[in-house]
């Protein structure tokens, strides 16, 4: 792997983890379509770290106070504190849906799942969802806020993010449909879906560490894994930042619009 190769696929999954158009997806396209040859399993631990540290340092004031508040067993607290617990609980159970799917039958959806075809017409699908969502969102005329995120709003949330295995489905975006489709306004729904992110792609993270003490570096070296983690920390910062901006004044239909297009493209290019 080369320098460059890093570089490109370190973007490409910083940006594609945060915003709603599937960082698996490009991540097995582009390679195919560039020619280059599928990266080891060390590469995708150092990118997935980099991510992880993006939306960390991003959010890091909220989490710290879900951290307290989660381990907070006083039973004088305040609202607000009895809120970020409530938060951090949901958070903390979301991540056994797609958990328990990964852990049973990852290996299994990605490697029956990851032919260019069926991640264009997963692309184009999903992002037909992602648009019937935002519509349906719009005809609301009272929405949730997170600390109105209700049990079984965070159970149909985390079980569509169990759906992200899929190759092309894009973990952000489908669990920011579903967090339209249970009422949440366009920005909770973005903030809930990034929050959710922080122990999935830890979990993530900690099953590849295991494949990586089995199979070691490859032929990685320090200088390609170092530029890759930057390159995915950086552009997933400014992923979460920019859409997290651009979702207050717009709405999802130019994601939905650039799923369809690089499904097309990957439809009739591979």
């Amino acid at each position: 792997m080369t320098i460059i190769q890093s570089i490109v696929l370190g973007i490409v999954q910083g940006l594609s983890e945060f915003l709603p158009i599937s960082s698996s997806g490009h991540l097995i396209f582009l390679p195919r379509l560039f020619g280059w040859s599928d990266h080891p399993i060390a590469f995708d631990v150092i990118l997935h770290l980099g991510t992880l540290l993006a939306v960390v340092f991003y959010f890091r004031k909220k989490l710290w106070q879900l951290i307290l508040a989660f381990f907070n067993y006083k039973k004088d607290i305040s609202e607000e504190v009895k809120s970020d617990k409530k938060i951090a609980w949901l958070i903390a159970f979301s991540i056994i849906p797609a958990g328990a799917v990964g852990y049973f039958w990852g290996d299994w959806l990605e490697n029956t799942f990851s032919s260019s075809t069926f991640i264009a017409f997963s692309l184009i699908f999903w992002g037909i969802i992602l648009y019937v969502a935002d519509r349906y969102a719009k005809r609301q005329t009272q929405t949730k806020k997170l600390a109105q995120i209700s049990w079984k709003d965070n159970l149909f949330i985390a079980i569509s993010q169990a759906l992200a295995l899929i190759p092309g489905t894009s973990r952000s975006g489908i669990t920011m449909t579903a967090g339209l489709f249970s009422k949440l306004d366009k920005n909770t729904a973005a903030e809930y879906s990034f929050l959710m992110s922080v122990p999935i792609i830890l979990l993530a993270g900690l099953s590849n560490v295991f494949d990586l003490v089995k199979n070691g570096l490859g032929n990685l070296n320090l200088l390609v894994l170092t530029t890759g983690f930057v390159f995915s920390s950086l552009s997933g910062f400014f992923a979460i930042s920019f859409f997290l901006k651009i979702i207050k004044k717009w709405d999802f239909t130019p994601f939905v619009i650039y799923r369809i297009i690089i499904g097309v493209l990957i439809l009739f290019l591979l």
